[in-house]
This record gives C-alpha cells, structure tokens and sequence, in this order.
C-alpha cells in the first residue's frame, strides 16, 4: 500500500473575499517565452548557437515580443548566443529580450556587458524565498532573505546608470508557491521600494509555481492576494511562471489570469524542468477556440512542431492538445456519426460560428486537415463509415445502407486493425460499384409508349452478360426502373421489391456523375441488400444499382450456385 502518511496537505489561503471564480479571460497576457532559456536547460542535448538562432527567428514570426534568451553570465555559449543576435542585427525593433541572472555582483557585470548595443531589455533576477528552500538549502532568516533581492536590485540599478540601452526590471520570489505570502509581499516591496518604477517605466513582479503544490484555485487565491496587497499596482506589471509537476500548469494559469496576472511566462509545447513549464500554445489555443484573439502567429501547428521537434530532439505526444497527431481523431462510432452531422448541418446552414460536437475548433484553422478526424477501427459505428464516403469520396450513402456497408468494414478491421479510407473506398467497389459478375449489365434501349390507354407507359431492351454469355430481354413498366425490375422477376424467376432508391450528383459539371442506390428485397425470402450504381446518365446509373443489388442478392462470392 502506499505510504501515503508520509506527505502532508500544503497550506491554502483563508481568502473568503476572492473575486477570480466570477471572472472571466477577455484578452491575451503578455506572452514571453523561455524556450531558449528554461526549456533548452532542460533538453537532454541542449541547442547550440545557430539552432537557438533558428528558434529565435521562428518565436519572432510567432508574434513574441517578450523573449528570454538566456543566463549569459552562466556559460560562454549562453553569452556567444547573445552576442550573436545583437552582431547580427537578428533582434527587431519591437521585440525585447530578456536575461536571467542571480543577485551577484559579478554575475550582474558579466550580464549587462553581454547586453551592449541592445536597445531595450529585461533583466530577471530571483532569488529563492520558499519557508523549505531558507531552512535547509540557504539556512538564512526572512530579512536574510530579503538583503539578497535588495542587494540584487542596487546592483542593477547601478549598472543600468552606464548602460546606453532601456533596461526594465523583473523580480522572481523563487518557489513563491511555498512562500508565506506577507514574506513574498516584503520581498517584493523591498525591491520596489529600491528600483522605484513608474507607469511609464513598469516593473515586473514574477510569481512563479517554481513547483505545483496545490489545487489551480490555491495558486488563483495567492495572485489574487498578491494583486491587491502589492502598492503601486498600477507601476507593476504581475507575472506568472507557472510549471507542471501536478500536470494542472494550463489550469493554474488560466486561474492566475482571472486572479490578476497580466504577464505569462512559459515555453511552446510545455518543455522544461521536472514536468514541464506551461505549455503557452495550448493557453494560445484556448484563447482562440472561446473567440479571443490569442495575439500570436500560431496559424500552422504542424510546421511549429516539425521546427520545434527538429530543434530540440524532443517529440510531441500523439494526444498532446491541438498539435497531437491524434487529437483530431475520432474512433468511438458515435464520436464519428455527431462529427458528421456537426459538419452537415453547418454547411446546410451556412453557419459562420463554428459548432461541431467533439471538436472545439475546425482543425483548417490551425494549419490541420479534415482526414485525420475519423478513422474507422473495430470499435468505429456505422456512422464513421458513412463519414469516411461521404467526406472522401462523396457517397451520400442511405441511412438504412449505414449498417450493412460498416458490418463489411468492421470484419475486416477485426482481423487487420485499422481500415484506411482508401481501403474502405476500394472495398465499396468490389461490394458495389464492381459487383458485376455473373451478371452483367451491358446496354439498355428506352422506348415511351405514345398509347395511354396501355398500363405500363415504357419498355425497355436489356442486354446483359450471365457468365460471359450474351443475353438480353424485353420488358414493360411504369419507368425504366420499374420496367427493368419487371424483366428481371421473369427472366431469372424471382421474386423482388424495390424497398428505397436514393440518387445524388457526384460532383458539379458537365462531366458530373451521378450515384443511384438500390434496396431490394427478396419477398420469398424476405432478404434485402442495397446496390449502387455509377453513371454520367442517372437511369444508368439506376439500372446498374439494380444489376449490383442482383447479383450481392443471389450470387456472393462464397455461394458456388445459384439460389432463389
């Protein structure tokens, strides 16, 4: 059994006058990513200099205007890249770049000198603040604690004094999510109080859950609080850097903008330490699929992730949100038949608001295609295989025809698994459309009778093969349909009714063809089986889908005879 007395419950916050759960998200946060900085810390084979370059340019096509590049003082590559984008001129005019440094002297210098020539910047320093992390890593009291922030800050302050370009300061409490919240307010405060910002000149007040320790509300709960108790409010823009180790990072983000927060620092697909850091193009998406404008190029998923796996050796998973190869998929049978009737009544009513069930966006949006959606397996319904015609190929197959094309199907995916479309469209052929032997359909010849007086108003030739043998007969009915059913009652000796005919345009043109569907039924034996036919001409058409109906009635493949 697990030992699960050995945990104990993080402190929550008595908050009775919180406002965030009657909230709602209305606009996108300033988005900064640290892909180049959390996340590539984190690859297994982290990116070298012209890699992070290309993943520079590509997070600045994205829409980024806040970019952390980096810990320059850290290592000489971490400094090489830097240097490398401001000797190139790669940093636009309304992009700034962001660094991270520790509250140390040496450190800050080393920092703001790989900074030279850029025009704007941030600086981010942090320092850990967390009740654990001051007891047995730092062994330092509160206003110990503090004295580091407050040291960082003058250093920066100093520095920014000969410093040709606009530096704007971040300030990170370090694991803020195991903090005592009056603690994280002195910090911050200290800091503020020293770099005194303006509305014109804004610091920022990063709160990161440097760990997930509690439900997304709790997280909620410490922003909002944070948000309000913080002075000067209006000179501070509120960050949040939020990680994943309970697997709630969207979740607690969401809340935390709800709560206050204007800023979110994250990474493309959620990589970084541990679990990950917040995936910021799932909180993009989310924006988007509530009618937001998520303020990001983020129009083709596929090509970000091919960039972003290539660069970074990391896999997106199959059901990640939006970007997994999966996530447009649908195996369950009733999954597939709601999607296909979201889609048609959509375009029967030219709906601009997009309502489809089991999918909160059209994936044409995000640079996704149609033909993942459905994907027929044993477990798919009738409903999927109708989709899969209808979508693929233009089949508007008949209701009652569902059942007996997705019983075919589902054999055959019992045996192989999966049944891709153009094996369901080559099995719709040979069960159908090329259900042609013995007998087979070669001409008709129509003639209407003038004399009303006579019953049946049109006779019909029909000249067929019975195993390669040339034969034909004559027939009279009301139609050629009717006229045709008649001669093949007389001719073969059987009894049959046409149940339901159902005829359709393939596609548009002069070229168009059309699809007749038959269901016949075998009154002595009560059997009934659809054909379909496939023709420039519609009474053709109709006369083949009786000829295929014949022939899957009376002569399947496994049946050596004949029977009636």
């Amino acid at each position: 059994m697990l030992n699960y007395k050995r945990y104990q419950k993080n402190p929550v916050v008595s908050m009775p006058e919180r406002t965030w759960p009657d909230k709602e998200i209305l606009k996108a946060p300033v988005w900064c990513s640290v892909d180049l900085r959390d996340g590539n810390q984190a690859l297994i084979e982290p990116m070298v200099v012209e890699e992070k370059i290309e993943f520079f340019n590509m997070l600045v096509k994205l829409g980024f205007k806040q970019i952390e590049v980096g810990f320059p003082s850290a290592s000489q590559i971490e400094y090489d890249f830097l240097r490398q984008l401001v000797e190139r001129k790669l940093i636009p005019d309304d992009v700034v770049i962001q660094v991270l440094v520790q509250c140390r002297e040496h450190l800050i210098a080393r920092t703001m000198e790989s900074l030279e020539g850029v025009k704007k910047a941030i600086v981010h320093i942090y320092n850990s603040t967390s009740t654990l992390q001051r007891d047995v890593v730092f062994h330092k009291d509160r206003q110990e604690i503090i004295e580091i922030a407050k040291t960082g800050t003058r250093l920066v302050k100093e520095a920014v004094k000969d410093f040709a370009g606009e530096i704007q300061l971040e300030y990170s409490p370090e694991s803020f999510t195991g903090t005592e919240l009056d603690f994280a307010l002195d910090i911050c405060t200290a800091v503020q109080d020293i770099w005194q910002p303006t509305k014109e000149n804004k610091i920022i007040i990063n709160l990161p859950a440097t760990v997930e320790m509690n439900t997304p509300n709790v997280y909620a709960d410490q922003i909002e609080w944070m948000s309000t108790h913080l002075k000067d409010r209006e000179n501070i823009i509120l960050s949040v850097h939020p990680h994943n180790d309970r697997g709630t990072g969207v979740a607690i983000t969401e809340l935390a903008l709800l709560a206050g927060a204007d800023r979110v620092e994250g990474t493309l697909f959620g990589n970084g330490e541990r679990t990950g850091n917040v995936d910021i193009l799932t909180l993009a998406y989310n924006m988007f699929s509530q009618g937001i404008n998520p303020e990001l190029e983020i129009e083709d998923i596929t090509k970000i992730m091919a960039t972003y796996e290539r660069l970074t050796k990391m896999n997106v998973p199959e059901r990640h949100p939006y970007a997994g190869k999966l996530v447009f998929t649908a195996f369950s049978g009733s999954h597939q038949d709601a999607i296909n009737k979201g889609i048609k009544a959509m375009k029967e009513r030219n709906q601009t608001i997009w309502q489809v069930p089991y999918l909160p966006i059209d994936p044409s949006d995000i640079g996704r295609k149609y033909e993942p959606i459905v994907r027929i397996n044993s477990q798919s319904g009738k409903g999927g295989v109708a989709f899969i015609m209808e979508t693929y190929f233009g089949f508007k197959l008949p209701k009652g025809m569902h059942k007996e094309f997705a019983d075919i199907i589902q054999k055959i995916s019992e045996v192989q698994g999966e049944v891709a479309p153009d094996q369901i469209m080559q099995v719709f052929k040979e069960q159908y459309l090329e259900k042609k032997e013995p007998i087979h359909f070669k001409t008709l010849k129509m003639e209407d009778r003038t004399d009303t007086s006579d019953v049946f108003e049109t006779v019909v030739t029909v000249v067929y093969t019975d195993d390669g043998i040339r034969k034909q007969f004559e027939s009279a009915g009301n139609g050629p349909i009717d006229a045709v059913q008649r001669g093949l009652q007389d001719e073969f000796g059987i009894r049959i009714k046409i149940l339901d005919y159902n005829e359709h345009a393939l596609k548009e043109g002069s070229n168009a063809q059309a699809a007749a569907y038959i269901h016949m039924c075998d009154l002595d034996s009560g059997k009934a089986t659809f054909g379909v036919g496939v023709s420039s001409n519609i009474t053709r058409a109709s006369i083949r889908g009786l000829f295929s109906a014949l022939n899957r009635m009376y002569y399947q493949t496994d049946e050596s005879s004949r029977s009636k």
